[in-house]
C-alpha cells in the first residue's frame, strides 16, 4: 500500500499531477478540493494517497490531508460509488459541504454533482449518515479557511482549456463545462480559480 508521497511536483493539470519521489514519477489523480492546496510545479509536495489495484490498472488517488482521504475511503464503501465518482463528489463540494448535505438530507444538492442521480444520492444519505457523525475538517474551497502559508496559484498558458478539460475529466459534459467556464471567465484568472468557480456555479 502506498499511503504517502513526498517529492518534487513535476506537473499539475487538474485533476492529474505527476510527483517525483526518489527518481520515480508517480501519476496521481486528485479531487479539486485537494488540488487547490498544491504548491507550484517544481516545489516539494506531500500527498496522502489511496492505492487502487484493478485487473487492468493500478491507480493512485491523492489528497492534501488525511481527512480528505478518509472521506474518499468512506465514499467508496458505498454501494455503487467507485473511486471516479468519489473523486467527482469531492471536486464538486468540500468534505464539510458533503457532510452538511448528508446531515440535512439534501438530495437536491447531491444530484447536482456529475454522476450522482436520485437513487445514488438517496443511497449516500442512508449509508453515510452514521459514518459521518462528529466529522470535523477544513473547507478547502473557501479561501478564508485555507492555511495562511498556502502558495499563490500560478497562471496557466491557456486557463480556459485546462479548466474545461479538468471539468470533463471530473464527469461533466463538454458543452456544459465549456458554457460555464465561458460565463465566469475574467481576464487574468488562473485555471484553478476557473475550475473552483465553475464547480461552485454548477452546484448552486
Amino acid at each position: 500500500m502506498i499511503g504517502r508521497l513526498r517529492g518534487a511536483l513535476l506537473e499539475k493539470q487538474a485533476p492529474d499531477v505527476l510527483i517525483e519521489v526518489a527518481g520515480v514519477g508517480y501519476e496521481v489523480q486528485m479531487p479539486m478540493s485537494s488540488f487547490y492546496h498544491l504548491p507550484e510545479a517544481g516545489q516539494e509536495a506531500i500527498i496522502y494517497t489511496h492505492f487502487v489495484v484493478r485487473e487492468d490498472a493500478q491507480l493512485l488517488y491523492g489528497f492534501a490531508d488525511k481527512l480528505e482521504r478518509a472521506m474518499f475511503r468512506e465514499l467508496i464503501k458505498v454501494n455503487g460509488v467507485g473511486p471516479k465518482l468519489a473523486l467527482a463528489i469531492l471536486s464538486g463540494m468540500s468534505a464539510n459541504q458533503f457532510v452538511q448535505c448528508i446531515e440535512n438530507n439534501d438530495v437536491t444538492g447531491l444530484v447536482k454533482l456529475p454522476g450522482v442521480g436520485k437513487k445514488t444520492a438517496e443511497r449516500l444519505l442512508v449509508e453515510m449518515k452514521d459514518r459521518l457523525k462528529g466529522w470535523v475538517g477544513v473547507d478547502l474551497f473557501n479561501p478564508d479557511t485555507r492555511p495562511v502559508d498556502e502558495p499563490v496559484m500560478t497562471m496557466a498558458s491557456d486557463a480556459k482549456s485546462e479548466a474545461i478539460s479538468a471539468l470533463v475529466a471530473l464527469g461533466y459534459k463538454g458543452n456544459q463545462a465549456e458554457k460555464m467556464v465561458k460565463q465566469i471567465y475574467q481576464a487574468d484568472m488562473s485555471s484553478e480559480v476557473l475550475i473552483r468557480d465553475a464547480l461552485r456555479a454548477m452546484a448552486s
